[in-house]
């Protein structure tokens, strides 16, 4: 929804292009559950609640919180407290050391490893139940995208995602991402459709990316899709950079210029045997340009609109960016059904979902009003019990009775010097306004407060030179005065220091990524840090500047 929040009927209706049509005969009994359950979300819920306790039942976790007297919501939270992933890990640690039987009686498969910002991975179980519900939505979802753009079906789906199994757990759980478990989980025919082969996604950082394009290139891709818009902006960016080492490869129908040339050389030839000579493309090397594409797919909201707002540029076209919906590792919960809504509905007939207001008082999900901000708690077929995601959601309109939903943030990742309180959502929403009352671009930008007599902000900045960088930075103070009445009021009236650029040295945010990839985080749910909130956050970008280059 782009315009003002509206409420909305629901729009998967039986007519539709052909591929839609098809699609939607697959599914419809998932559809039709989700119509009833968005018309009734009180009820859609309840029956969830009763499956995912039943999947509890017996298991240390329900004999210590007595799961078998809770017949409800309400008995729920009376039952079980709202937790944090530190708070579980005393079940998690159990589950990964091999432990049966401690959240869920369903077996886990494997271990989902995400991580916050810093700080130790996540080891999250998938179940098979869990795996189910994930799949239901990523089918709805899907349904949607091809409703509105069948021509995506005529080509090959550029899907970028982490690996599927890198370790094992203590106790020899398989341990990966769940992009890569989705992927991997996709029955053959939908296979067929990627033109990059699976072993390419478990390959370091360049060699990745690299062979990625190198297997993309020749092909007809219509759609391109992985959670982090800047992952999309980076694969612009190589593009340019190692064009003459992409022409050569496909020159040569080899796999052996830019970083392949140091890939380990079994891999190589095995690769290689899925390769062909072809003629390197001529004109632009945009995506848009290089490829028919119909629509890539990616988060649009909270941290990342700043980077969504640049695809149209580094994509070399307009090109429609459909948004994801609200995911983590964790689960899939709220699905946009059309892609000019502005936020998702919330995937009722999935898991079971409250939230937190300021105040601490927990609801049911559904019963969130519209302009509301409030914090996402799940409990899930996975055993995540009333677990606090700290994601925090605004209602922005309504399907059939069921709220729509936007990500905003993390919960308590603010900066906050004098009652300010700016948070990463506002930062990106400013820098937007900022690029486009500058045209400057920068490829990358941290937030950090300095505190002193005058408090301020330093503002990390790639891709701009210093007198770029000054521009740029007063634009992102003029908008986030806009953006936050409190920081517009210090900074009016002097409790507040105007913020200063510091330009980073070229390469600074692709060192950040390697090193946070290096430290378990998933490659393809690495965000560019848009605010550093204490000092080994500030450190940790610093790291990588000296890395690549000298600070200024």
């Amino acid at each position: 929804m782009t315009g003002p929040p509206t409420d909305v009927p629901f729009p998967l209706v039986d007519v539709g292009n052909g591929p839609y049509r098809l699609l939607r005969g697959g599914r419809r009994r998932a559809v039709a559950a989700l119509r009833d359950g968005l018309a009734d979300p009180a009820a859609a819920q309840a029956r969830r609640l009763r499956v995912i306790l039943d999947g509890m039942a017996g298991t240390r976790f329900a004999r210590e919180h007595h799961l078998d007297r809770v017949s409800s919501l309400a008995e729920l939270g009376q039952a079980v407290p709202v937790r944090t992933h530190a708070d579980l890990l005393p079940w998690l640690d159990a589950v990964a050391a091999g432990e049966s039987s401690v959240l869920t009686r369903d077996p886990v498969q494997m271990l989902l490893e995400t991580s916050g910002t810093t700080g130790r991975p996540k080891h999250l179980p998938v179940t098979a139940g869990y795996a189910d519900t994930v799949a239901e939505a990523q089918g709805i979802w899907m349904l949607g995208l091809v409703r509105e753009h069948p021509g995506l079906t005529k080509g090959k789906a550029l899907t970028i995602v982490s690996a599927a199994e890198h370790a094992r757990s203590p106790g020899g759980l398989p341990i990966g991402s769940n992009t890569g478990r989705m992927l991997a989980r996709q029955p053959w025919y939908v296979r067929l459709r990627y033109p990059v082969p699976r072993a390419v996604f478990g390959l370091p950082a360049d060699q990745k990316i690299y062979a990625l394009l190198r297997f993309a290139l020749p092909a007809r891709v219509t759609s391109i899709t992985t959670a982090n818009p800047s992952t999309i902006l980076l694969l612009a960016r190589r593009l340019q950079q190692w064009r003459q080492d992409l022409s050569a490869d496909l020159s040569a129908g080899t796999l052996r210029h830019g970083p392949a040339a140091t890939m380990d050389p079994v891999l190589r030839r095995r690769l290689e045997r899925r390769l062909r000579r072809c003629r390197p493309p001529t004109g632009p090397w945009t995506p848009a340009t290089l490829w028919p594409l119909v629509a890539v797919s990616c988060w649009t909201a909270g941290p990342a609109a700043y980077f969504a707002s640049r695809l149209e540029d580094a994509l070399g076209g307009p090109v429609p960016v459909h948004p994801v919906g609200v995911t983590a590792s964790e689960g899939y919960f709220a699905v946009p059904l059309s892609g000019d809504w502005s936020g998702g509905a919330l995937f009722v007939t999935g898991h079971v979902m409250e939230v937190l207001d300021e105040s601490g008082e927990a609801r049911p999900a559904h019963e969130a009003e519209l302009g509301e901000r409030l914090r996402l708690v799940i409990t899930t077929e996975a055993g995540l019990c009333r677990y606090d995601l700290r994601d925090v959601i605004e209602v922005v309109g309504r399907c059939e009775r069921t709220p729509i939903v936007r990500f905003v943030g993390k919960a308590g990742r603010y900066l906050n010097a004098v009652g300010e309180r700016v948070t990463e959502a506002q930062l990106s929403v400013a820098a937007r306004v900022a690029a486009g009352a500058t045209g400057l671009r920068p490829i990358g930008f941290t937030a950090r407060l300095v505190l002193s007599d005058i408090p301020n902000y330093t503002l990390a900045i790639e891709g701009l030179d210093p007198s770029q960088a000054a521009l740029f930075t007063q634009a992102l103070d003029d908008a986030l005065m806009q953006q936050n009445v409190e920081y517009g009021g210090k900074r009016g009236s002097a409790r507040l220091g105007p913020p200063a650029p510091a330009c980073m040295p070229d390469g600074t945010y692709l060192a950040y990524r390697a090193h946070r990839v290096s430290q378990g985080a998933p490659d393809g749910q690495v965000k560019d840090p848009v605010m550093a909130v204490d000092q080994a956050e500030w450190s940790e970008l610093l790291a990588a500047a000296q890395q690549v280059g000298a600070l200024p």
